[in-house]
């Protein structure tokens, strides 16, 4: 739902009366990650997608009831072995949808306005509801601030708002969607309840250090991919605004000393393309000693043995230079910096997902690696934070 946070907030502020079925828990290969989310408004205007295509009507139509009847449901889709062409996810994995009424007389209305309000801002929160347990409770849902203040309930026991608020917290520190289950009691010894949690945080970083065409491919590629790109460079000949329009931020300065003095985090991704020994060396060595999800440096094989070469030198542990993705991209043949800019992009998402980087055709290797990771919501998981 999260993901609408654009749309359904200005839905929200014109008054509308609309209803979601947001993605909960997936199995198999499942075309979409849990949180996705299909809105239909009461003149039934849609945004959104659940399925890429699959179910798409159909949750159109539970949206519909919902908003007729102000029910929140729980529906799961599937592959029909009998029948491909049913309602069902044809590329055989399974979805559990939550479709929820958000109406003028809908008690989480308040709730849910102030989820998708701060996520909109792009602020850090979380939202939970009650995904699976008894019928008064489906739909209900508090949100959690990074702080730990909350608003909203889930109108069971007291200590379960409690217990809920605690897990949500965790999951929004690690910046984590997916399910948990609780009793109705709040206790942890029993499984009445199975919560979602969306969390909403804020964009991730990529910083790109060396302002050259190159950079000026990967700072587009880095935006489709929804990052926050920092270009840095210590030539302000070269870093500027004019050269990169679409960068949020760019940085005049050496870029060892700006990695010094930045925020970064497990989520921040750095691409070194200045292959020039006297930035990359010191850069480097700090780079690699930093808690990011991902460290890669251009150049030629000879430039990559030669910046080992220095960089051990400068004290690199053979275990921190084992982080160091060099010469940065898979290989695609790319030769243009937008070719070579997808080749980094393709490695990126390739770290960050598990994939193998070898083409799907004539492979057995799964489509979608972290469908079953945990707090990634995979149906018949129940994951704690």
């Amino acid at each position: 739902m999260l993901d609408l946070a654009g749309e359904l907030n200005r839905w929200m502020e014109e008054g509308r009366d609309f209803a979601v079925a947001t993605v909960v828990a997936v199995g198999g290969s499942a075309p979409r990650d849990p949180g996705a989310a299909l809105a239909v408004d009461s003149q039934g205007a849609a945004i959104g997608s659940v399925s890429g295509g699959c179910v798409e009507g159909a949750v159109y139509d539970l949206c519909a009831q919902a908003l007729q009847d102000g029910t929140t449901v729980l529906e799961r889709f599937g592959y029909s072995a009998e029948d491909a062409f049913a309602v069902g996810l044809t590329c055989g994995g399974v979805i559990e949808v939550l479709v929820t009424p958000v109406r003028a007389d809908s008690p989480g209305r308040k709730v849910l306005a102030a989820a998708l309000s701060a996520a909109a801002r792009g602020e850090a929160a979380a939202v939970a509801r009650v995904a699976r347990g008894p019928a008064e409770l489906l739909g209900r849902a508090l949100l959690v601030h990074p702080g730990g203040s909350y608003e909203g309930g889930l109108g069971g026991h007291p200590e379960l708002d409690r217990t809920a608020v605690a897990q949500t917290r965790a999951m929004l520190d690690a910046g984590r969607t997916g399910a948990f289950t609780v009793a109705e009691s709040g206790s942890h010894c029993g499984d009445e309840l199975t919560l979602f949690v969306e969390s909403s945080v804020p964009p991730p970083r990529m910083i790109v250090f060396g302002a050259i065409d190159f950079a000026a491919a990967l700072v587009r590629t880095g935006k489709f991919l929804g990052y926050h790109v920092t270009v840095c460079d210590a030539r302000p000949v070269f870093a500027t605004r004019v050269r990169f329009p679409e960068a949020d931020d760019i940085v005049v300065d050496w870029p060892h000393r700006y990695l010094q003095r930045t925020e970064t985090d497990g989520r921040t991704v750095l691409c070194v393309l200045t292959h020039d020994a006297k930035f990359d060396v010191p850069l480097l060595e700090a780079a690699l000693r930093l808690p990011v999800a991902f460290v890669g440096a251009m150049g030629s094989r000879r430039t990559h043995e030669e910046r080992n070469r220095r960089l051990r030198e400068a004290g690199v542990t053979e275990r921190e230079l084992a982080r160091l993705r060099s010469p940065i991209g898979l290989d695609l043949g790319a030769r243009t910096p937008e070719e070579t800019a997808l080749s980094i992009a393709a490695e990126i998402v390739a770290a960050r997902r598990g994939g193998t980087g070898v083409p799907l055709t004539g492979s057995r290797t799964s489509i979608h690696h972290d469908a079953h990771e945990p707090g990634s919501g995979a149906v018949g998981a129940h994951a704690a934070a």
